[in-house]
């Protein structure tokens, strides 16, 4: 449902006002032209906030990356990790901007024609559905049970993944870059059928696999190694070696993305537009692929632990990246009075909220950081905006001519 809300209110208008600000094509530069940021401090804040929860988002995948190398070729945790690492890296760090767009586009269907094939040959292997449903019965009935174990804050805390949406950047990126804005509607067609399948397939190999390896007694001590274990127990190697490549192929499409936005923001935002306006293109080409591998080292460093998540690396990104920009972006889109100071205090509220309340250890109400970061930032931007100065006129003109444009589609 955030997905498919994100698509609906938010990627037409972003690529329209993107487009009628210069042709905005960073997070930074849409908010500093949105808010005509001549001090830039809204570009600086933007920019911090991207670099500091990419780092860890970046490690999730590099954790990732790790497990399918260390189960693939029983390596050590260490050694895999180095490996995964430069692998993932260094194509990123080759490619630029379309280099990215067409092997995301293959990895795409790669990953999604894995996770349709992977849960039927699974749930073949164990006697079909009925026969699937008995197994987990078996193993826990209230594993057949929707509502077992669930609460009112706990159903409040998993619908709030959905608030992430709004502001993950390479998200929100891919809807600034559309060819044009007409082919939004299509674009959203097919970006929603892929989820759905994706999603439905993900959910599909870990429900039906847990009844596979008990039932064929395998010792699954990580269950976030469940689709590697399937591939190498359910499929002939060959088959196997696509389907672990589509794993790869998940890791890299999202992985490439951060470390492209991390470094288009440093590159563009933060030492073209302040340090070196007058900078080549060649010079902002090294700057780039610096700032990849620096980003690529730091993510390295996070991702040593071998008891890291990356379900949790992830979470912890996510809820940064939804709470610092999801109510900004929204705001910036759909409210005219929302100023720069508003916009400023909204992203430090939001990030500085996740990032405390995640110290709590689920914090006060048991309940996922991203919700009341979200709603932090919401009240602080529309409190700050208020009391800071005002909106110039040509703010205004520009929101009111945006507003006309999408009117007339």
């Amino acid at each position: 449902m955030g997905a498919f809300l994100n698509w609906h209110y938010v990627a037409k208008p972003l690529r329209v006002y993107t487009h009628h600000l210069n042709d905005s094509i960073t997070i930074p530069d849409y908010f500093a032209n949105r808010f005509e940021d001549k001090g830039n401090l809204l570009r600086i804040v933007t920019a911090v906030v991207i670099l500091l929860f990419y780092t860890l988002y970046t490690s999730s995948g590099l954790v990732a990356g790790a497990k399918l190398f260390e189960v693939t070729f029983h390596l050590e945790y260490s050694t895999a990790l180095l490996i995964g690492s430069f692998v993932i890296v260094s194509y990123t760090f080759l490619g630029g901007y379309n280099a990215v767009s067409w092997t995301d586009f293959i990895q795409g269907i790669l990953m999604m024609l894995a996770l349709v094939i992977t849960p039927i040959a699974v749930i073949n292997e164990i006697g079909g559905v009925s026969e699937g449903l008995s197994m987990i019965g078996e193993i826990d009935p209230t594993h057949l049970n929707l509502f077992s174990g669930a609460s009112i804050i706990s159903v409040i805390s998993l619908l709030a993944w959905g608030l992430g949406y709004f502001g993950q950047p390479h998200i929100l990126v891919r809807f600034m870059s559309i060819r044009h804005e007409n082919e939004v509607t299509r674009a959203k067609t097919i970006g929603m059928t892929w989820m759905i399948l994706s999603v439905v397939g993900s959910l599909a190999v870990g429900f039906f696999g847990l009844a596979y390896v008990v039932h064929m007694g395998v010792n699954l001590e990580d269950p976030e190694k469940i689709f590697i274990t399937l591939s190498q127990l359910v499929f002939n190697p060959w088959i196997a070696g696509f389907l672990l490549a589509a794993i790869l192929a998940a890791i890299m499409s999202t992985v490439d993305s951060q470390l492209l936005v991390s470094s288009s923001v440093l590159t563009r935002d933060l030492y073209h537009a302040i340090l070196r306006k007058n900078a080549t293109d060649t010079e902002l080409v090294w700057v780039g692929r610096l700032t990849v591998i620096i980003i690529a080292v730091i993510a390295w460093a996070i991702s040593t632990d071998e008891n890291s998540s990356v379900l949790q690396l992830v979470s912890y990104a996510w809820a940064g990246f939804g709470a610092a920009f999801g109510p900004l972006i929204i705001l910036s889109l759909y409210n005219r009075n929302i100023t720069k100071t508003g916009a400023i205090a909204g992203m430090i509220v939001g990030a500085l909220t996740v990032i405390v309340y995640k110290q709590l250890e689920g914090g006060i109400f048991d309940i996922y950081e991203l919700l009341p970061g979200f709603i932090a930032a919401w009240i602080a931007i529309i409190v700050f905006s208020k009391i800071g100065a005002n909106n110039s006129d040509t703010i205004k003109t520009t929101f009111d001519e945006v507003q006309k444009r999408l009117a007339e589609k």
